[in-house]
């Protein structure tokens, strides 16, 4: 692995479309890995667009934090202050958190095509683990027939890798022959298969220390 990132030289380096991974310790942390088979429990996308601080587009149960799309507390589908969110999730939750950088940067189609996704999905709620584990093995068998292809449905609950999997195929970073659900957080990990498109790579995770 690259050498470690303070999270502020971290955040400081962050595009639109990079990937935060996090593996925490707790009860809830094992039984998604075990869920879905993953080297990690959560996923999310950074957003950093006009003037705005750096932000991650992710799902979570709590609402301590402010959304930034909406201006309100809940939980579910949430656009967060990354710094802040970071290291909440490291100092409350006790996660190690990762760093994986999308190449090239992002162009307006791809930025658009993000925004979109936002504005679909902000403040969808999170699946139980009961729910995650079943729309999961769903997902397995989630080939989406050509036709079908256009076709953006939002959903009544999402998981974390659904919500950058839904970014990704909207910004065509990722090919859409398969649905979001197929997505765990562990396919974003390297050494994972990710149908990713031809032009894009993510490079190799880098620690991001407090």
């Amino acid at each position: 692995m690259a050498p470690a990132l303070t999270l502020d030289q971290a955040v400081d380096l962050t595009r639109s479309g990079d990937i935060w991974l996090f593996r925490g310790r707790r009860a809830p942390d094992r039984a998604i890995r075990a869920v879905t088979n993953s080297p990690v429990n959560h996923v999310g996308m950074a957003v950093v667009v006009d003037d705005l601080p750096p932000l991650i587009f992710h799902a979570e149960l709590g609402r301590k934090q402010v959304d930034m799309w909406t201006g309100a507390h809940h939980r579910g589908v949430q656009l967060h202050d990354l710094r802040e969110a970071v290291g909440r999730w490291q100092d409350e939750y006790g996660q190690d958190a990762w760093l994986r950088q999308l190449a090239p940067e992002i162009g307006r189609d791809e930025e658009d095509g993000m925004l979109r996704t936002i504005a679909r999905l902000d403040g969808v709620s999170f699946p139980s683990l009961t729910r995650l584990g079943v729309r999961w093995l769903r997902g397995r068998d989630a080939y989406v027939p050509r036709r079908h292809r256009v076709r953006r449905v939002t959903p009544e609950a999402a998981f974390c890798a659904e919500v950058v999997a839904s970014c990704y195929i909207e910004m065509g970073v990722l090919r859409d022959d398969r649905r979001a659900t197929w997505y765990d957080p562990g396919t974003f990990w390297s050494g994972d298969y990710l149908p990713i498109s031809p032009g894009w790579t993510l490079g190799q995770e880098v620690a991001v220390t407090r």
